[in-house]
């Protein structure tokens, strides 16, 4: 490897590094609208991410009318964010609890969440994921096929405060990596 490519990977690993280091989970939004360009960047990342066989068993639903948000709010116990996102995107895939559904549909829209997110901080716009506990009024919201599941909704939108984006780190706020690293065996 030439010293330029490798002085490039370690630019890259320092960036992605940091990206997950310092990013946090913003639920106040202004109201300012995403460019475009951005929107697509962000939902190209979620596409890119890795799935088991590279089945990419999702879509993505973007909804960006202030009434359908206020609507979606209410799918979720702690999901009153999306009311005040610019945009909110559903993670829709096969229900992940069907009798054929494998595990690893969830782990794989957590990657494509998690690209979503990590693009997105990059993006100075902020993100934080809504969990689905109402099932029926976010496939009716959505107009799902009977076919299709939403599990999580990912808000969007430039932070109402935009010193949160990259707040440093509260006292505690994470365990100590040799509290949950184990070496072979627990």
């Amino acid at each position: 490897m030439s010293s330029s490519a490798a002085r490039l990977n370690a630019d890259v690993e320092m960036d992605v590094a940091s990206a997950v280091r310092t990013k946090r989970a913003i639920r106040a939004f202004d109201d300012r609208s995403l460019a475009e360009a951005d929107l697509e960047r962000i939902l190209d990342a979620g596409r890119r991410a890795w799935s088991s066989k590279n089945l990419q068993r999702w879509d993505f639903i973007v909804c960006r009318g202030r009434e359908h948000l206020q609507a979606l709010a209410a799918v979720g116990r702690d999901a009153g964010h999306l009311a005040g996102a610019a945009v909110a995107i559903a993670l829709v895939t096969p229900d992940p609890r069907g009798p054929d559904a494998p595990l690893s549909i969830i782990f794989d829209l957590g990657q494509a969440a998690a690209n979503m997110s990590l693009v997105a901080w990059e993006l100075e716009i902020g993100s934080v994921p809504a969990t689905v506990y109402d099932q029926e009024l976010v496939s009716r919201l959505l107009k799902l096929p009977p076919d299709r599941h939403c599990e999580y909704l990912l808000s969007l939108g430039y932070p109402a405060d935009p010193a949160l984006l990259r707040a440093p780190s509260r006292p505690g706020g994470r365990k100590l990596l040799s509290t949950i690293v184990h070496d072979e065996v627990w």
